[in-house]
């Protein structure tokens, strides 16, 4: 694996993670947690992106080929 293939698949662990995190928020909203819960939870930040820019990146990362490693 080489190096790009390292960045790819870390952007796409990262952006991952913060669908996670904007999906633990929007629950936590839903079912009326503690306002210190809620409060910690704004004060972690997460990049300001879309569901759509998410889509685009596991898509770009799902398309790209494998590369076998060299022996």
């Amino acid at each position: 694996m080489d190096v790009r293939d390292k960045l790819i698949l870390a952007l796409a662990a990262q952006l991952r993670a913060e669908r996670d995190t904007r999906q633990a928020f929007a629950d936590a909203v839903r079912g009326g947690l503690r306002r210190e819960v809620l409060v910690a939870m704004l004060e972690d930040p997460v990049p300001a992106i879309t569901q759509l820019d998410l889509l685009a990146a596991d898509a770009a990362a799902s398309s790209m080929p494998r590369r076998s490693r060299a022996a």
